[in-house]
């Protein structure tokens, strides 16, 4: 059979929203399949198993919380130093924030892949190319930090992101606000 990508984006998608909102348990091909309001086996037919629906998910992760290029476009005319590495750190909170539903199952597959090492070898995989990718980014774009610098902000805003996702710790103080603080104390 034919693989439609529309199609494939549609049930990754009914995918993510079934792990954030029922967890890696509640992640089946047949409740992928009703939340896509596609025919029974139809996620199947995508993804052959949970690992092939799990690899799918992350890639399509990826795919949603990708910076446009207009954004890099922006980005690359912006002269380099700390105010750009700030927007580009804000950039990508907002990117996570604005997809909540994306953020929260990758962090139920984050949960999961330390009991599952398949899943493991899934993310890191994709994490690694990430942060390559950053750094990349930030060598060509001229920002300050390596890859030490980049993995901290990782952990940073994974923190925060986890923060402001379920119970505040400090509802009060701005994310933005946030960020400023965590650019300042990590890049000298």
């Amino acid at each position: 059979m034919a693989k439609n990508e529309s199609r494939r984006r549609i049930i990754a998608d009914a995918g993510l929203a079934v792990l954030a909102g029922e967890g890696s348990r509640g992640l089946t091909h047949r409740a992928v399949d009703l939340a896509a309001g596609v025919p029974t086996g139809t996620t199947s037919n995508y993804f052959r198993s949970r690992d092939a629906l799990v690899a799918g998910l992350v890639e399509r992760i990826g795919e949603r919380l990708a910076p446009t290029p207009e954004e890099l476009e922006r980005r690359a005319a912006v002269p380099p130093g700390p105010a750009l590495f700030a927007d580009y750190i804000r950039d990508i909170v907002r990117r996570l924030s604005d997809d909540r539903d994306v953020t929260i199952a990758l962090f139920e597959l984050r949960l999961e892949s330390s009991r599952r090492p398949e899943i493991a070898a899934v993310l890191s995989a994709w994490q690694q190319a990430g942060l390559d990718g950053d750094v990349a980014f930030n060598s060509a774009a001229g920002l300050p930090g390596g890859r030490r610098e980049i993995a901290l902000f990782h952990y940073a805003i994974d923190g925060l992101l986890l923060d402001r996702l379920t119970t505040p710790i400090d509802p009060d103080t701005a994310t933005d606000d946030i960020i400023d603080d965590l650019v300042a104390g990590l890049l000298h």
